[in-house]
């Protein structure tokens, strides 16, 4: 999974738009924001995987690159820092539009941070962005399974759901008054664009619209 093989795979999905979410970091939103520009791909949200202190996985997205960043250099600062161990989990790379290595991570990226579930919504508008809780209905890392409810506290106004969850669960929540989100999630090439029919009609094809719909 590097930007340029997943910007091509989701022009090859057609896909209009699709988020860079890597865990705890916007170290490669750049290169992927490129890649798209140089071979008219989707439009490329910024973003990232936030794992709060109790594990709960949250995504944030962002209306510009240099918010991201700035939002990652602060979760890098909030992140607790363990040795990645590379014979267990890879290398953790940064790379160029071109797929060109230019860093590496040397902590883990995949470890929670010292931010709560109930901060995420403010650290995401400290940034121009906006928070949700990822997968609330996976047991890993979703945040029904860890905290066993959302409420009107924590402050989110969108959820993600897996595609494969029962709709039972997608109606409870738009009863609840939440715009649902429906995604692949792709942790491979292979995943994306799968298992998602989830269509959100926008004014115009970009960020801010999107982000606006989902505010």
């Amino acid at each position: 999974m590097t930007p340029a093989n997943i910007v091509l795979m989701a022009k090859l999905a057609e896909l209009d738009i699709i988020a860079i979410t890597d865990h705890n970091s916007t170290g490669n939103v750049r290169a992927a924001v490129k890649a798209s520009e140089l071979c008219d791909g989707p439009v490329v949200i910024p973003g990232m995987e936030l794992e709060t202190q109790e594990n709960v996985h949250i995504v944030l997205l962002f209306p510009t690159v240099e918010d991201a960043e700035a939002a990652g250099k602060f979760v890098e600062e909030c992140r607790f820092k363990i040795a990645n161990r590379t014979d267990i989990y890879g290398r953790q790379l940064i790379v160029d539009e071109h797929d060109e290595i230019t860093g590496e991570y040397s902590d883990l990226l995949v470890v929670n941070t010292e931010i709560g579930v109930y901060d995420a919504v403010n650290v995401a508008k400290k940034y121009n962005g906006i928070a949700f809780p990822a997968h609330i209905d996976r047991p890993s890392n979703g945040i029904l399974e860890i905290l066993g409810n959302i409420d009107s506290f924590m402050g989110f106004s969108t959820v993600e759901i897996s595609p494969l969850a029962p709709e039972k669960l997608v109606d409870e929540y738009k009863l609840r008054g939440y715009n649902i989100v429906r995604d692949s999630d792709a942790h491979n090439l292979a995943d994306i664009g799968e298992n998602n029919d989830a269509v959100l009609e926008l004014d115009e094809v970009n960020v801010t619209c999107l982000i606006d719909a989902l505010r």
